[in-house]
C-alpha cells in the first residue's frame, strides 16, 4: 500500500495509535493549528484497533506510540511495519527511549518524536518530512527493482548483439538499457575493432599496433 495521494488534494490523514488520552488531546490540538497543509487526525488506542484503519488505505502517515501495553517498543513497530511496509511511520517515545527511537529509524521508521518535547511546528514538519522520505525511498526501491530486471537471462543476437525485448522485438542493447535505467552511452571504437575495421591505419592510431 503506497502512501495515499489524497494528501496532494486534501488534508493529510494521520492516524495516532496511543493509549494516552492526554497525548491524544495534545497532538490533535497541534495538528488542528496547521493550515497549509491541513491535517485530519484519527485516534486508535491499540494496535488491534489501529491496524484495520491502516488496512482500509485511507491513512497517509502513522504516529505510533512505543509504550502500548499490548505490544511495545521494537515489537510494536516491527509488527506494524511488516503489515504495512509502504506506510510512513513516526514513532513516539518517552524521554528515556531516545536510543530506542534512533534504533527504530535504522530499522525503517521515518522519524521519532519525544513526548514532552513536541511543538506544533515540530510535529507538522516531522510528518511532512516523513511522508517525503518514504516517497523517495519507495521510488528508489522501485528504480532498483527495475534495474535488477536486467540481471536475468536476456536473449541476445550472437552476431549483431541486439537484445530481444519482452514483446519479441530486437533492439540495440543501448536502447534497451536506456529505457530501463538512467544510463547513457557515448560511442567509440575499441582497439580490437580498429585493427579489424581499419588495419591500414591501426598503426597510426594505436601505439602498440
Amino acid at each position: 500500500m503506497p502512501p495515499n495521494q489524497n494528501s496532494m488534494t486534501g488534508p493529510i490523514r494521520v492516524l495516532l495509535i496511543d493509549d494516552d488520552p492526554i497525548q491524544h488531546l495534545i497532538l490533535e490540538k497541534f495538528l488542528a493549528t496547521a493550515v497549509a497543509p491541513a491535517f485530519r487526525c484519527r485516534i486508535a488506542s491499540t494496535l488491534q484497533e489501529g491496524w484495520p484503519r491502516l488496512a482500509a488505505g485511507d491513512v497517509d502517515v502513522l504516529i505510533l506510540d512505543l509504550g502500548l501495553p499490548e505490544c511495545s517498543g521494537m515489537e510494536a513497530f516491527t509488527q506494524t511495519q511488516t503489515r504495512f511496509p509502504n506506510l510512513p511511520i513516526v514513532v513516539l517515545t518517552g524521554q528515556d527511549d531516545e536510543t530506542l527511537g534512533m534504533n527504530l529509524i535504522h530499522a525503517g521508521a521515518q522519524d521519532y518524536l519525544v513526548k514532552g518535547q513536541v511543538s506544533a511546528t515540530l510535529l507538522v514538519r516531522t510528518l511532512r518530512y516523513a511522508m517525503e522520505r518514504k516517497r523517495l525511498l519507495l521510488e528508489l526501491q522501485q528504480a532498483l527493482a527495475e534495474i535488477k530486471t536486467l540481471s536475468g537471462m536476456l536473449p541476445i543476437c550472437a552476431n549483431c548483439k541486439k537484445i530481444r525485448d519482452d514483446q519479441g522485438y530486437w533492439t540495440r542493447i543501448e536502447e534497451y538499457i536506456q529505457e530501463r535505467s538512467t544510463a547513457e552511452f557515448t560511442h567509440g571504437i575499441c582497439p580490437d575493432c580498429v585493427k579489424i575495421l581499419y588495419p591500414d591505419f591501426a598503426h597510426t592510431i594505436l601505439p602498440d599496433a
